[in-house]
């Protein structure tokens, strides 16, 4: 008898050999796949569903501005022009009630299907958006002490989050914090170490004490920190965009070790390419990344906005649910 869908993510987690690959439907169609996402945050980062030139505001209060092209929006002017002191920081209210008001609906839709909680944004990104891209890249070099302050507060109110979350049934965190460019990391692998590696350790720690999975999500080039976030616990690692990374060097070190979940490269393959390319695709990704006992989960996401056709969306699912571990 085939697992529950719950059961058939945990053992693609924990190499326990799950009788298929597991699929996540992203940004719709979320009953097709084996996991649901519920929404943490408070104020949607952006939906692009709001007319152009529209506002969205987060609870932490930074605003996304949406140009009506299906992105999330983008951010214009910082919440914090200059870097607060520890006593002005707005660190967002739980509001508990109003924050898991869904879940009833959420539940029920959700079935026998794993539960992940998602802060939508996360970390550095939540930084950057308070202070500004440019500010926060001086901060880390020129206000050690007010980088410190603002990115701890945001640490620290995920953690609590993340409580609530264990507390009403989820099975795993998704964190989206960004940090790679289309070549490399945004900050010295270095620097990242010194200054962000520590602070994931609390935070997936906390995760860990609590029962959940961390799921981390993370746009760009980052290869040259995959390690490190199997090193601090990731339990699944979310490479976002496998075009720009080497993923045959990132499972040379780790297939076998570490639980992935991709995409068929919505910059390239999912966009242009032909059914038979996404379906090839899909098996050189699970090839160099995952194993017979798991490792891997497929990831499915609607990008019309990037040109996506229809029928290319609708392959990219069917190739991650025609792959079968090898015994």
């Amino acid at each position: 008898m085939e697992s529950s869908r719950k059961d058939l993510v945990d053992r693609a987690i924990r190499f326990r050999s799950p009788e298929r690959v597991p699929i996540v439907f992203w940004n719709r169609d979320q009953a097709e796949g084996d996991a649901m996402r519920y929404h943490l945050s408070l104020g949607a980062p952006g939906d692009g569903s709001a007319n152009a030139w529209d506002w969205s505001e987060n609870e932490w209060g930074y605003r996304l501005q949406s140009l009506g092209d299906g992105t999330m929006g983008h951010p214009v002017v910082a919440y914090y022009p200059e870097t607060p002191s520890p006593g002005a920081i707005r660190v967002p209210a739980p509001r508990e009630e109003e924050r898991f008001s869904a879940l009833p609906a959420f539940l029920e839709s959700c079935g026998d299907r794993y539960r992940l909680a998602s802060f939508d944004l996360s970390g550095f990104t939540v930084y950057t958006l308070l202070r500004g891209f440019e500010n926060s890249m001086r901060d880390l070099v020129l206000d050690p002490d007010g980088f410190a302050a603002l990115m701890d507060a945001i640490i620290a109110f995920e953690c609590d989050l993340m409580r609530l979350a264990a507390r009403h049934g989820f099975h795993g965190i998704h964190f989206a914090d960004d940090w790679g460019t289309q070549t490399g990391l945004m900050i010295s692998p270095d620097m990242w170490r010194r200054l962000f590696k520590p602070r994931y350790v609390r935070q997936f720690a906390c995760a860990r004490a609590l029962g959940l999975h961390t799921w981390f999500h993370c746009c760009g080039n980052f290869g040259a920190i995959a390690d490190d976030f199997h090193e601090i616990g990731a339990d699944v690692l979310n490479i976002s965009q496998p075009n720009v990374v080497d993923v045959a060097a990132v499972g040379r070190g780790l297939r076998g070790r570490q639980c992935f979940m991709l995409p068929i490269s919505y910059q390239t393959v999912s966009i242009t390419g032909t059914p038979e390319e996404i379906r090839a695709e899909a098996q050189r990704l699970y090839d160099l990344l995952g194993v017979p006992e798991g490792g891997f989960i497929g990831y499915v996401e609607e990008y019309g906005v990037m040109g996506m056709p229809p029928e290319n969306y609708r392959a990219c699912g069917e190739a991650f649910r025609r792959l079968r571990p090898c015994r």
